[in-house]
């Protein structure tokens, strides 16, 4: 090797590598169903606890992240969406991974349990728990329904927004979760549909290499079928109402449409044009999950004003 090329595993890390190590793009999902939960919530917060307290929990996702990369380096090493995180492509060394990941867990548990309540923090110490290691450590190279019980880890928090604020749990925010923990398992299948190759590679037990595509289609819209009525439910709460019905409404259509679809090809025609349909679906998901929590959110706003809900 010349002295003039540095590798990634040669060169010192910066802070855009160790901010990877966080998953900005996980984190943000959890920062935004996480303010959607404290604001949807019928109790009023101060501006300077419902911010510290989504920068807590902000925290505390990044902190999850970083326990997950490192200890999936050998599976991220192998598989082509996730060769070039930190710890795998050498940027960030295993042991800074672990070190940020404790650090983290603790300074965001301790933090938000001052600055907004007790079990706020117990909820959010259990989320990271929860995804470092029944999650990664054990559901995802163990079992194929990896992705159904460890969706979880990825639907508390609403709840800890709602706990922010109300310093308690109700049927709204139980509701919250569960349409996050409901959405999940269909929305990963869908894109293990075309990226089963990576999980070979990896050895990772996702349903697609254990029983096969047939079986995955199956489960996707049997899962889309259980997530339907639980996404459709919220409307008739306190958080829901006219808007996020009509909201709900039309993602559902399309979803279940989505699914129906994916379940009634066979590999020939999916693999004919490139998994599209497949493809379709995951795309759909994307959005699915963010416009329900934003409905939420536009119910929250106009009750603000005296209007929306029922």
């Amino acid at each position: 090797m010349s002295d003039t090329h540095v590798s990634d595993f040669d060169r010192e890390a910066g802070f855009g590598d160790y901010f990877a190590l966080l998953k900005p793009r996980v984190m943000s999902l959890v920062i935004f169903t996480a303010l959607v939960g404290l604001v949807a919530a019928p109790v009023s917060v101060h501006p300077v606890v419902a911010l510290s307290s989504i920068l807590f929990i902000a925290i505390g996702a990044g902190a999850s992240g970083a326990l997950n990369m490192w200890w999936d380096a050998d599976i991220d090493a192998v598989m082509k969406r996730t060769v070039k995180r930190p710890v795998p492509s050498g940027r960030v060394h295993a042991d800074e991974a672990l070190a940020i990941g404790v650090a983290l867990s603790g300074l965001s548990v301790v933090m938000l349990a001052l600055a907004a309540n007790i079990l706020a923090g117990a909820l959010l110490a259990f989320t990271i728990f929860f995804y470092a290691v029944i999650y990664t450590m054990i559901l995802k190279r163990w079992t194929p329904q990896n992705i159904v019980i460890g969706g979880a880890a990825g639907a508390f928090p609403p709840m800890i927004g709602w706990a922010v604020a109300t310093g308690g749990i109700s049927v709204e925010s139980v509701l919250m979760f569960a349409l996050t923990f409901m959405w999940t398992p269909p929305h990963f299948w869908a894109l293990a549909l075309f990226m089963k190759g990576d999980y070979d590679k990896a050895n990772v037990p996702m349903l697609t290499v254990t029983h096969g595509r047939r079986v995955t289609r199956n489960h996707v819209l049997g899962y889309t079928l259980a997530l339907v009525p639980v996404a459709m439910g919220i409307g008739f709460t306190s958080i829901g109402g006219y808007v996020y019905l009509a909201v709900a409404t039309v993602l559902n259509v399309l979803f279940l449409k989505g699914a129906f679809d994916v379940w009634r090809r066979d590999e020939a025609a999916a693999e004919a044009d490139g998994y599209k349909v497949e493809k379709a679906l995951f795309r759909l998901s994307l959005s699915y999950l963010f416009l329900h929590f934003a409905a939420i959110l536009v119910e929250a706003t106009l009750r603000s004003f005296g209007l929306g809900g029922w």
